[in-house]
């Protein structure tokens, strides 16, 4: 199989696997994960890390995201950077979005996170000096759209926690499993991603690559817009 076609069918297939998702459910928990969450008042450590690094594991959103992010990072310590400014950003709003009950229409929220993604494309195309005359700062948004990222989960979450005995050490290893599966997951991109930059299709396959990320961005964009008018009209 061509490089093309590798990147084209893997970007594809989470663009059709977000289409094929609940609106709702971007960010979200499922239904196994709600109950226990809303039927087991008290500290519970294990359980939150394990439901955090499952939502970071599964989440399409994040992994769309952190693709664009590392795609033209060949350094483990350029890698670190970002990711760890994502991380912030991320841990900061989940924490305070909870803690301190700060609320946004979650269609509204996801709909900007899938627009991180359309960014990143954009970015790696080198398309920002054309469209608004200047390159944005890669770091500074790559924390900025962490917030929105963390923001996104803390509105689901504010939903499902009934009651807040033991919501501190809940929200700390929530956030460590997070952690967690985004290192687990960026492990397995990071892998995949040097094997394919070794091949003689990469530089070939750049826009392809990039142009197929945008698109998926705009799926999951527009999917969250049509939920929000979808929820006004009721």
């Amino acid at each position: 199989m061509s490089g093309r076609r590798a990147a084209l069918l893997a970007l594809a297939g989470l663009a059709l696997a977000a289409g094929f998702v609940d609106p709702a459910a971007a960010h979200g928990v499922a239904e196994g994960d709600k109950a226990f969450i809303q039927n087991n008042p008290g500290v519970n450590i294990v359980p939150y890390i394990y439901l955090g690094a499952k939502h970071m594991v599964t989440g399409y959103d994040h992994l769309l995201f952190l693709f664009g992010v590392i795609f033209f990072l060949y350094r483990l310590k350029d890698v670190g950077a970002y990711v760890t400014l994502f991380a912030l950003g991320h841990s900061t709003t989940l924490l305070a979005g909870v803690f301190f009950n700060i609320h946004a229409n979650p269609f509204l929220i996801d709909a900007i996170i899938g627009l991180s993604v359309v960014y990143k494309a954009l970015d790696n195309l080198g398309a920002f000096p054309t469209l608004i005359g200047f390159q944005p700062n890669q770091k500074v948004a790559v924390l900025i759209f962490g917030f929105f990222h963390g923001f996104g989960l803390a509105t689901k979450l504010q939903d499902l926690i009934a009651s807040r005995e033991g919501l501190i050490p809940n929200l700390v290893s929530f956030n460590i499993g997070v952690e967690m599966g985004q290192f687990i997951a960026l492990s397995i991109i990071l892998i995949l991603m040097s094997l394919w930059r070794r091949s003689p299709g990469f530089s070939r396959n750049v826009v392809v690559a990039n142009s197929a990320l945008m698109c998926a961005g705009i799926v999951l964009t527009g999917y969250q817009l049509a939920g929000f008018a979808m929820e006004k009209s009721l």
